[in-house]
């Protein structure tokens, strides 16, 4: 699939079954992802992957932050076969300032997620306050200044469900041609 495909094709899958990458693709599409522009080269993150009952841990870690049943949050955790946790690492040592960090992770991530749909995966990114719950960031070991973006849900999309193209949106109205006075 070339560049312009994926990007114009990539969706947001909410119905994800198995399978999703192994380990061992997830590490080698995450180095080509890793290409992505980084000033410095800090790589400013780690992914923590969940799969089989490792999600069910992470159920009762938002469980107990938020009051709900384990069961509940099980079902949300287990939407999908592999559930890819992304934490920011800022590196307070380096003069690239954070939000330039926060960016790197960004352009990784979108990369990451392109690499993914060109092999045939499907995924959905998912945020929420309980990413910086005491219970989760105890779950997932997260230090200062770490925080956890989200979560990657990974798997493969129903077969026969319809690719639909993207409709470019016109963009003139957010592009100028600077000329100085």
């Amino acid at each position: 699939m070339d560049v312009m495909t994926a990007i114009l094709t990539r969706r947001s899958e909410q119905k994800l079954a198995g399978p999703a990458p192994s380990p061992e693709e997830f590490r080698y599409l995450l180095k080509a992802a890793s290409c992505a522009p980084d000033h410095g080269m800090l790589r400013p993150w780690r992914w923590l992957l969940m799969s089989g009952d490792a999600r069910d841990a992470l159920a009762a870690a938002l469980a107990e932050d938020n009051g709900k049943s384990v069961e509940a949050m099980r079902a949300k955790t287990r939407r999908a076969p592999l559930l890819a946790t992304l934490v920011f690492s800022p590196d307070t040592t380096s003069p690239v300032p954070e939000w330039e960090q926060m960016a790197a992770v960004s352009a990784m991530t979108t990369s990451l997620m392109l690499l993914l749909h060109a092999r045939g995966f499907g995924s959905i990114w998912r945020t929420g306050a309980q990413l910086d719950a005491e219970p989760v960031r105890k779950l997932l070991d997260l230090d200062q200044p770490e925080r956890a973006l989200g979560w990657l849900y990974i798997g493969t999309v129903e077969p026969g469900r319809p690719t639909r193209r993207r409709q470019a949106p016109d963009v003139g109205d957010r592009l100028q041609i600077f000329s100085p006075v």
